[in-house]
């Protein structure tokens, strides 16, 4: 298990600093510069040419490049453009709403998907089958910027039982949570659905019915938890997905976390703030895919690795 984390952790690191690399290049690309931003179009050369050195943006692009992963080696990940306070900090102040915004999304996930994918095998062909598929569909099919503004509408709006958006309390996630976690709990409403109704012709199946146990006990008890091996590989991938998705989601009901904080960057061309931001949504996908594939070998104990 050392070796396999050790090879793990090393094979990140290449990924990382391929996404980091891509991002510094794209966004110097992008037309426009802070400095027009900040002074306007108006500013004289003098001012704008003396906020150019302050920024340290009259260097090579290449040097600003080595010296951005020379600040990342030693965690420094630089100031903002705007602020002038450092990346990391405004990162750190930021990053606990969306936590909570994706730790919310996940349970709701979860909440929705294993009741409606559990009921869907134990009653194939029903109708509680087809109505939970029906429901996997619509949520595939209904992007984050439509079903957020939909839901807006409906709750906040018309019936007035739910905040806009915002960041205050346990009603303040709800609705960003749904808009979050729908696509993820109509993946993983299909995942499970098949892997149980694949395991459910296995023998063990066939011998705890013959012991008399209930369906549904038989399913929680035996199914669930061989079948459980698929569904953590997509729930792992989808929880990551989710960093990158409250991109959207935090735009939509102006939640204060790192989603919009990108957003809001890139549109002031805060080059190294949006390179921070990259940095720690990247990390946190590595680090939520290298989880998953550690606790593969909890769900299946055949599962042996480091050899």
């Amino acid at each position: 298990m050392k070796n396999y984390l050790i090879k793990r952790i090393l094979l990140t690191i290449p990924v990382v600093l391929g996404v980091v690399s891509l991002v510094f290049w794209l966004i110097h690309l992008i037309p426009g510069n802070p400095v027009d931003l900040m002074l306007g179009e108006t500013a004289s050369a003098a001012d704008k040419l003396s906020l150019y050195r302050q920024l340290g943006l009259d260097k090579p692009l290449f040097s600003q490049y080595t010296d951005f992963l020379s600040g990342i080696a030693t965690g420094n990940l630089g100031y903002s453009l705007h602020s002038n306070k450092p990346v990391l900090d405004i990162i750190i102040q930021r990053l606990p709403a969306t936590i909570e915004l994706s730790i919310a999304a996940l349970i709701a996930a979860v909440g929705i998907s294993f009741p409606l994918g559990l009921a869907s095998a134990m009653r194939q062909d029903s109708w509680v089958d087809n109505g939970s598929m029906l429901l996997a569909l619509l949520g595939i099919s209904m992007p984050n910027f439509w079903l957020g503004p939909l839901l807006i509408i409906l709750f906040a709006i018309q019936l007035d039982w739910l905040p806009v958006g915002g960041r205050g309390g346990f009603l303040h996630l709800i609705l960003p949570a749904i808009t979050l976690g729908s696509a993820m709990a109509a993946i993983l409403t299909r995942m499970i659905r098949s892997s149980l109704i694949e395991v459910s012709h296995e023998e063990y199946i066939t011998a705890a019915r013959a012991k008399g146990l209930s369906k549904i006990a038989v399913y929680v008890k035996h199914a669930l938890r061989n079948a459980l091996l698929p569904v953590v590989t997509i729930l792992g991938l989808q929880l990551g997905a989710l960093l990158t998705g409250s991109i959207i989601t935090e735009t939509i009901f102006s939640c204060p976390g790192i989603g919009r904080l990108t957003i809001t960057a890139i549109n002031s061309r805060d080059y190294p703030l949006v390179q921070g931001c990259v940095l720690v949504i990247a990390l946190s996908y590595v680090f939520v895919n290298l989880l998953t594939d550690l606790v593969y070998a909890l769900i299946d104990p055949r599962i042996r690795y480091g050899r």
